[in-house]
């Protein structure tokens, strides 16, 4: 019987490589059903590191296998990808127990018939006489024939992102910057939490937590956030009590991009899971009001729960379709479209998204992002604020979104926000707030505050 942790991961990237679910739901069904805690963790470490690691991988699969990967089952090759994971990355797993469990089970879950290929493969892996190797950093000027190519090969495949995502990047910043954005995508994310402004502040929630077993550090960036360094703060009475809420730390900026003022009325639209909505209702206070929406049911039932845990002075959860004319007159001093988007800026949260982007896809996400903020600005009061927000790192969905929006609603105007220590760091030039892994050491988001005139 093979180890329940490698079970669990196998039946993870299964889910996900077949497209059945994401993988962060995957995780969250699979850790589910595991009793021991050590096991959750090893499951998820896996899970994490093939999706992060996936073209590494395959690079050295390739070179052990005897058949070329098109011809390997996908069961297998997911089977192969877990355990050259553990041999490669992790040091403490024995390379004998990795590949033992991973024979075993392609015994137990179909592939029997790949077991002794899978055997053959990973003792090739696990032989550090054998000559496997990937790309290196180019060395010198790229502008020297091949010197791109061989930066590129390193990026996507040592590096293991998508050929044309780090082509981009490659060309807007450089291939330090490359290199670096990469790297920072592939380390592990640590928890970071945003204090509950209805229950406390950081200061506060810091203290609490510390009380509880969970010891944390004050974010570089964000106002109210704490980045966790040892325990589970989701285990805690804190957590059942609606102290805080898991947000990465650039996301947490939109919320001190919108600004709500004490008594504001705000529109939050997509706002599942909730963590922004409780910020803007941090913000509006008591004498104030946050109208929550989205569309699909999942979503919209998720969001009540959030609200119900984390008891916002004054939220209502609505059911909208933020594509279609919305229910709302001019009534709003603060509208919020944190909008669907490709997720390539938070590649280090969700190491899946890389795989499943393709460059035609940022066109359609762009449509749709034009169309809610057009539908969103239709709710804002002369004076009022729109604030468009994305984790996408990618122009076309970014400042081509605004510069479409401003040129149809010339009743609006492109505003820089008042600069103070939470956002004035990671303001560019134009005005908008633009985070960057390799300079600002969080996820890429960016936000736009669009002012009415």
């Amino acid at each position: 019987m093979s180890a329940p942790a490698r079970r669990a991961a196998h039946e993870v990237l299964r889910a996900v490589h077949a497209g059945r679910v994401d993988l962060a739901t995957a995780l969250d069904r699979a850790r589910g059903r595991l009793a021991d805690p050590r096991d959750r963790a090893l499951a998820g470490e896996i899970a994490l590191g093939v999706e992060r690691q996936r073209a590494a991988l395959d690079h050295l699969v390739g070179q052990a296998a005897s058949r070329p990967l098109p011809a390997v089952t996908p069961a297998a090759l997911d089977l192969l990808r877990a355990a050259a994971y553990q041999l490669r990355f992790l040091d403490r797993v024995p390379a004998h127990a990795a590949v033992a469990d991973t024979v075993g089970l392609a015994r137990e879950t179909g592939v029997g018939h790949a077991a002794g290929f899978v055997n053959a493969v990973l003792r090739t892996l696990a032989d550090e006489r054998r000559p496997l190797s990937l790309p290196a950093a180019p060395e010198g000027d790229l502008r020297k024939a091949g010197a791109r190519r061989r930066a590129l090969d390193y990026l996507a495949t040592t590096l293991s992102h998508p050929r044309w995502l780090v082509e981009r990047w490659l060309d807007r910043h450089g291939f330090a910057a490359a290199e670096a954005w990469a790297r920072f995508d592939n380390a592990p994310a640590p928890v970071t939490l945003r204090a509950n402004l209805a229950r406390n502040g950081a200061a506060e929630l810091q203290r609490i937590l510390d009380a509880q077993g969970v010891r944390t550090d004050a974010a570089e960036i964000a106002p109210h956030g704490l980045v966790v360094r040892e325990g589970d703060p989701r285990s805690t009475p804190a957590a059942a009590e609606g102290r805080f809420v898991v947000q990465e730390e650039a996301s947490q900026l939109v919320v001190e991009l919108a600004a709500p003022a004490e008594g504001s009325r705000v529109l939050d639209l997509c706002a599942a899971p909730g963590g922004k909505t409780a910020g803007l209702a941090g913000g509006a206070g008591p004498r104030g009001l946050v109208v929550a929406s989205d569309f699909r049911p999942r979503r919209v039932a998720l969001l009540q729960r959030s609200l119900a845990r984390l008891r916002p002075a004054r939220a209502a959860v609505v059911r909208l379709d933020a594509t279609a004319p919305l229910p709302f007159a001019r009534v709003f001093d603060r509208v919020l479209v944190d909008a669907p988007c490709s997720g390539l800026g938070a590649l280090r949260s969700d190491p899946d998204v890389r795989w499943r982007r393709a460059p035609g896809d940022l066109p359609r996400f762009a449509a749709r992002q034009l169309a809610m903020l057009g539908r969103a600005a239709e709710t804002v009061r002369p004076g009022g604020r729109l604030v468009y927000a994305t984790c996408s790192s990618e122009p076309e969905e970014n400042d081509e979104v605004v510069d479409r929006f401003l040129a149809a609603h010339p009743e609006y105007e492109l505003t820089a926000p008042a600069a103070g220590p939470a956002v004035e760091r990671v303001v560019d030039r134009r005005g908008c707030l633009r985070t960057l892994p390799f300079r600002h050491g969080v996820e890429a988001f960016f936000g736009a505050l669009l002012v009415r005139r």
